[in-house]
């Protein structure tokens, strides 16, 4: 599972929706040499084109100030109403082939990818095969009677089952898509209650194997395959897939993740299975020992198969209008403090847990978002429905400073500074 589903904390768990920088805009720099063109042509126009989103604009600025300091590789995008308005790509896929980061790059989404899973059980959901009143044993065998009987798929979607599931050996190097299978499925199965279901659960990694179990018993395919069939296809995404460590490896438009050391120095983690991170909230772990991301997590996708993503979810594509809005729809409340909210900021006029992402009013605006990161991995893409703008950040190198991209972003897209 990945970092933040493991109970990290801060920096390196999921951002909750909850905020902007507390203090300051950061200075404007020039734009980073190496950086792909933006479309300007495509920037909008009237209330919906604010200054700062712009080519030239504060957030670009940011972007690639943080790019000439060495501190940012890999792509950001923001559209509006489906057009690009900024697109810049920053360092290298793959240092060693000299492939460039780019708009086609796909880059590991860690615990980004977990709203997949929330997708598709709305999916069957909406078809009549399972309610989300269901408990575990409605579907499942093999689980503590207390777990088969009382935790809800709606508990598994909002991180509130009261779960506790057993650290993972990050040590351990897969070798197959059935060996990870097989682990994951036993490793949830050991998840005991630790807390009445309806009990915020710090992120049980249970709570994304098991609701990706239940995929697989409804619909007898693997999560993989039922996700890559019925989001990636149904959405365009024809760049994003759950690819394996091989894969990995050879496919050029894979970014490799360049994990920190603990002399400062990065390498390439999928190519360097032997070495772990230093960060004590992911200790030991490298990514590419994973051989492939553990059902309903993670993924890989381009930055604009993550903009098909968020417009399929408001255009019925994957989802009937009313269940696109039970996805997003508020559920619980995430207090400012503890809530997983980035290191530094204040907290949002109002944040809430929806169904495996959080949801948040910033300066009386929804905002609709996920990110994750895992050593070398950082990933986040949010929604801004109310003005229709969607941003994409993805980054394969240790040090980019996610959270307060994300943060900056918001900033200049809501134009509160």
């Amino acid at each position: 599972m990945d970092s933040d589903s493991a109970g990290g904390v801060d920096r390196r768990r999921v951002l909750e929706w909850g905020g902007l920088a507390a203090a300051g805009m950061v200075a404007a720099g020039t734009s980073a040499a190496g950086a792909s063109p933006a479309r300007a042509d495509a920037a909008p126009t009237g209330s919906g084109g604010l200054p700062d989103t712009r080519p030239g604009g504060a957030y670009d600025r940011y972007v690639a100030k943080l790019a000439a300091e060495g501190r940012f590789s890999g792509v950001v995008l923001l559209t509006h109403r489906g057009r690009t308005v900024l697109s810049r790509s920053y360092g290298m896929a793959d240092k060693e082939k000299g492939v460039p980061n780019g708009e086609s790059t796909a880059f590991s989404l860690s615990s980004a990818g977990k709203p997949f899973h929330a997708v598709a059980i709305l999916q069957l959901a909406q078809r009549g095969l399972l309610r989300l009143s269901d408990t575990v044993g409605t579907h499942l065998t093999g689980y503590a009677e207390e777990i088969a009987e009382q935790v809800t798929l709606h508990h598994l979607l909002t991180g509130t089952s009261g779960l506790r599931t057993p650290d993972e050996d990050v040590q351990r190097v897969f070798q197959s898509r059935r060996e990870v299978h097989e682990f994951y499925e036993q490793w949830a199965r050991r998840a005991t209650l630790e807390a009445p279901p309806g009990t915020p659960s710090s992120h049980s990694g249970a709570e994304v194997a098991i609701p990706a179990q239940i995929i697989e018993a409804v619909t007898g395919q693997t999560y993989w395959d039922y996700v890559q069939e019925n989001i990636f296809k149904l959405c365009g995404m024809t760049g994003s897939g759950f690819y394996t460590r091989p894969q990995w490896l050879s496919d050029q438009h894979v970014a490799h993740p360049y994990m920190a050391l603990a002399d400062g120095s990065h390498v390439d983690a999928v190519r360097n299975l032997d070495h772990g991170s230093p960060d004590p909230y992911v200790l030991g772990k490298n990514p590419g020992r994973a051989f492939i991301d553990a059902p309903g997590d993670g993924g890989f996708a381009t930055a604009p198969d993550l903009v098909r993503f968020a417009r399929a979810l408001g255009d019925g594509t994957v989802l009937d209008r009313h269940y696109a809005e039970l996805l997003t729809g508020p559920k619980i409340p995430l207090a400012p403090e503890g809530g997983g909210l980035a290191r530094g900021t204040a907290p949002a006029d109002a944040s809430f847990g929806a169904y495996q992402m959080p949801v948040g009013l910033v300066g009386g605006q929804w905002v609709w978002g996920r990110a994750g990161a895992n050593p070398g991995v950082g990933a986040g893409w949010t929604i801004y429905p109310d003005t229709g703008w969607v941003g994409v950040i993805l980054t394969n190198r240790d040090g980019a400073p996610l959270w307060e991209i994300i943060e900056q972003e918001t900033r200049s897209v809501i134009g509160r500074g």
